[in-house]
């Protein structure tokens, strides 16, 4: 097989494996990824050679990893399965862009830094890269590295101090520095201390964690509604009713603090007097328990110029009604808002309301001594929302989602590995009602309690603590983003100025 081609197909598959999939996961393997990558761009003939590989190697990584964009863009968009096709590749090839812009990186700092900087580069870019990833034109940081290792726990506790970002730079290291070998073995240690660090130090959390805070009882409630059913006004009835039955079947039994309901779980305005909402409300009023409940949401503009749409989570507080909500602040581009509307000839994946419009200056829903942070479906992979919910003060992370969307594929897995990171970063028990699964209690070490089954009505329970403390990741966020993007101009600027170029032969030559 030729040079290009094996670490090509390498760096493709160990992405495949890595990363949640209904098959088989071994998380080890992603770090073919940017192995391979790496490889490629250092023995490039040239930079442009450098570049296409590695972009190459990254669009089939991320098509194989998001093949399941297909699903709901074919099945909830309306679009012929022709035209569906194509999105994941055009979407893999687009985020193959920022593995090309990597590989373009291995291939310089390879000629122009010695092997120890060459290397601390390389896991600086891989750091950037993701968050670009997470930035840029709306940001998809879905195939985040370290969310692989979510199933090995001792691998993932260090997030709490550089977070998944600065965790997958250290994987990127300890993947490339065996590629220095014949330059400079310092490397291919560091690799191995590296390893040794991460699941030394993160043993040692998971052995020491305490969590002492005042215990609360929570349930979480997964309807499971058929995706192409939710939005039916034929169905209404039958989705709060069934709702509002499992409740009072898990109320009975535990007696629960707090009761989650997921993302629209009411397919209707909650906030309107209506028939539909008067059973959520007795239901609250009688149990006095708060209800967090998912529900479409609007707000007239002055002088009845139309309606503004929000994705909204209530809390609904049992005799006072509805007393606060949060509003979806990071909308899904193509399911809750159309960019370009009057260019593309697409509809929105979500049906039953108009564009939905983003939520501003949201605050923790507060109900007693929980302040709850609310991250609405997708909301859950942006390290930066959660971030701000502790900022302002949340003390538990409540994660809503309707993953029926993403059918039987790898997506709810790999949201669910998602959502698991920001609880270690932030260091916060984090509660996940789903429609259709994975509904989930996810302590602050990232233990997955509870885990229901896809696609079967859930009504379950869990016990959380509140915290007040922070990470050390959470206190140093905006000076680790700064730190690394600074580094990295650092390194190109080196490598950039004519006393920066190593004047050695290019070698291996493909």
């Amino acid at each position: 097989m030729p040079f290009a081609a094996f670490w090509g197909a390498l760096a493709a598959l160990g992405a495949w494996v890595g990363f949640a999939n209904p098959y088989v996961q071994f998380p080890a393997a992603v770090l073919a990824l940017p192995l391979g990558l790496t490889a490629l761009g250092m023995n490039a003939a040239s930079p442009r050679r450098a570049f296409k590989l590695a972009w190459i190697a990254g669009s089939l990584a991320c098509l194989g990893c998001l093949a399941w964009v297909y699903w709901p863009v074919h099945h909830f968009g309306d679009v012929h399965w022709l035209l569906a096709l194509p999105v994941p590749v055009l979407l893999s090839m687009a985020m193959g862009v920022y593995h090309g812009l990597f590989g373009l990186g291995a291939h310089y700092a390879s000629k122009r830094l010695p092997p120890l900087a060459a290397l601390l580069f390389l896991g600086v870019s891989w750091c950037v890269m993701e968050l670009a990833m997470g930035s840029l034109l709306s940001g998809f940081p879905w195939l985040t590295l370290s969310a692989a290792f979510v199933p090995w726990l001792a691998m993932v506790q260090p997030a709490a101090w550089v977070g998944a970002l600065g965790l997958s730079g250290l994987f990127a290291i300890a993947s490339a520095g065996p590629l220095f070998w014949p330059r400079s073995k310092a490397c291919a240690l560091i690799s191995l201390v590296v390893l040794a660090s991460i699941f030394g130090l993160g043993t040692a959390r998971l052995n020491s964690f305490e969590d002492l805070g005042k215990r609360h009882t929570v349930a979480v409630v997964q309807g499971n509604f058929d995706q192409s059913l939710k939005w039916d006004p034929s169905f209404q009835q039958e989705t709060v009713q069934r709702y509002v039955d499992l409740s009072r079947e898990v109320i009975a039994q535990s007696k629960p603090d707090l009761v989650v309901w997921p993302e629209t779980a009411m397919p209707f305005y909650l906030q309107d007097e209506t028939t539909l909402r008067t059973p959520v409300l007795r239901l609250a009023r009688e149990a006095q328990i708060p209800f967090v409940v998912g529900s479409p949401a609007y707000l007239m503009r002055p002088g009845n110029s139309g309606y503004t749409l929000f994705n909204r989570a209530f809390l609904v507080n049992g005799g006072a009604g509805v007393s606060s909500w949060y509003d979806k602040e990071h909308l899904v581009p193509f399911g809750e808002y159309m960019p370009l509307a009057q260019y593309l000839p697409l509809q929105k994946l979500v049906q039953g309301v108009g564009d939905f419009e983003p939520g501003r200056d949201q605050k923790p829903l507060v109900s007693g001594d929980l302040a709850l942070g609310v991250l609405i479906c997708y909301e859950a992979i942006f390290a930066e929302l959660a971030q701000d919910r502790v900022s302002q003060g949340a003390n538990l992370l409540v994660n809503i989602s309707n993953d029926a969307w993403f059918g039987a594929t790898s997506a709810p897995l790999q949201h669910l590995q998602l959502a698991t990171l920001r609880a270690i970063e932030q260091g916060r028990w984090l509660v996940r009602s789903t429609n259709t699964g994975i509904s989930a209690f996810i302590d602050p070490l990232g233990h997955i309690q509870l885990a229901g089954a896809q696609f079967k009505p859930l009504a379950g329970v869990g016990t959380v603590h509140p915290r007040a403390e922070t990470t050390l990741y959470h206190r140093l966020h905006t000076a680790l983003r700064i730190g690394l993007c600074a580094t990295l101009a650092l390194f190109v600027g080196l490598m950039v100025l004519p006393g920066g170029r190593k004047n050695s032969k290019n070698r291996g030559r493909r």
